[in-house]
């Protein structure tokens, strides 16, 4: 699952090494000698001298992850990579689809992390007959004391703090798109009027593989508006036994609450105070910049590979997911294995491929870990002089 490795959070930065391999996978048809030139010297980050009220913050912050992070194990086998992705999103404060075959656990992860995070839940099951005002609400005739008739404005299950949209790829455009005010704006209109949600809010939606039948693709509009695109892998034969053992006794998710709403507001608010080096900053934003093939500093891979670019979003969401997870690795600052980690499921469903791309059978995370690997073979300082030049 691109740059992650088995043990998920522990993944390192990967190495040179390993990314001009990817890269020689990427262009095996052409005939370009291969060197491993020397790896960008990055000093990481030194960590910044924080106060005591700030040390005590952060290691609230750290036992309560801890704690969320123990009570999921309770519902969900193996899948870490998945977990720790989905709770740095929810604590960033942003949305996450998760795709994978039926039957891996999708609907049970979200319905668990309900109970951990102890907030109001919905479940939409989302079908081809499913219509926008059945997600959004609608207003319906009532009647007062008088008996006079009255519009009534009657909620749909989007007003709720964690919304699970199960098989958000089964429902048609028309119903997807009622989605994507609420979760950008966190508000929904009506019949022009505006209602705010309730924050925290979130959209975690689980889709199946779009070769599946009964399924529309999502509009890049939609797909835009996830932090995350994360893939759920199949289990091991021996995640799979122990999985079989837990349901045998119970179906029900057995994990408590670890966080409220307020701890999680109050979480993501230390998180944003988390200070990033100008270094750093600028190799996100090269990373994502140069995914435009038109762009000035775009990568061999990105001129080739990559029909469409990364928006601004990805931008927005690659810094504000690494701050959370540089606080889950006990740093209170963010470094370039936070980037790079990251890189991935950020970027692998902003990126539309091009015909090169699909002719040559690759994946969008074939192309993105190729992307980084172009990254780390040139100048990072090139590249940042010539975005200062465009500017």
């Amino acid at each position: 699952m691109g740059l992650f490795n088995k043990k998920g959070a522990n993944a390192q930065e990967p190495k040179v090494e390993e990314a001009v391999n990817t890269a020689e996978v990427v262009n095996e048809n052409e005939a370009v000698e291969q060197t491993v030139v020397e790896k960008i010297e990055r000093k990481e980050p030194e960590q910044i001298k924080i106060d005591k009220e700030t040390e005590k913050e952060l290691k609230l912050f750290a036992e309560k992850c801890e704690k969320i992070f123990t009570e999921v194990k309770k519902d969900i086998i193996g899948q870490t990579e998945v977990v720790q992705s989905t709770i740095i999103a929810i604590i960033a404060g942003g949305n996450v689809l998760l795709e994978g075959a039926p039957g891996l656990g999708k609907t049970r992860l979200v319905r668990s992390l309900g109970n951990v995070f102890d907030l109001p839940f919905s479940r939409i099951q989302f079908t081809p007959d499913l219509m926008p005002a059945d997600v959004t609400g609608t207003n319906i005739i009532t009647k007062d004391e008088n008996g006079n008739s009255k519009f009534e404005f009657q909620k749909g299950p989007i007003f709720s703090n964690i919304v699970l949209a199960d098989e958000i790829n089964r429902a048609t455009p028309k119903t997807q798109a009622a989605l994507l005010e609420a979760m950008q704006e966190h508000k929904v209109t009506v019949m022009g009027v505006s209602r705010k949600l309730d924050e925290p809010f979130f959209v975690l939606a689980t889709q199946n593989p779009i070769e599946q039948d009964g399924t529309y693709p999502l509009p890049e509009a939609q797909m835009d508006r996830f932090m995350f695109k994360i893939l759920v892998p199949n289990p091991s034969a021996e995640e799979l036994g122990q999985i079989v053992t837990m349901t045998q006794k119970t179906m029900d998710e057995t994990a408590s609450a670890a966080c409220n709403g307020e701890e999680l507001l109050k979480m993501r608010a230390v998180a944003k105070t988390i200070p990033i080096a100008s270094e750093v900053l600028e190799y996100a934003m090269v990373m994502v910049a140069s995914t435009h093939a038109n762009s000035k500093i775009a990568t061999e891979t990105a001129k080739k590979y990559i029909r469409d670019g990364a928006s601004p979003r990805a931008a927005q969401a690659l810094i504000t997911a690494a701050k959370v997870r540089a606080l889950i690795k006990g740093r209170y600052n963010v470094s370039f294995d936070d980037i790079n980690t990251l890189a991935v499921p950020v970027l692998r469903h902003r990126i539309k491929l091009g015909f090169e791309a699909v002719t040559s059978k690759l994946t969008a995370d074939d192309v993105v870990l190729a992307h980084i690997a172009n990254l780390n073979n040139v100048s990072k300082t090139s590249l940042i002089n010539k975005t200062n030049k465009k500017k």
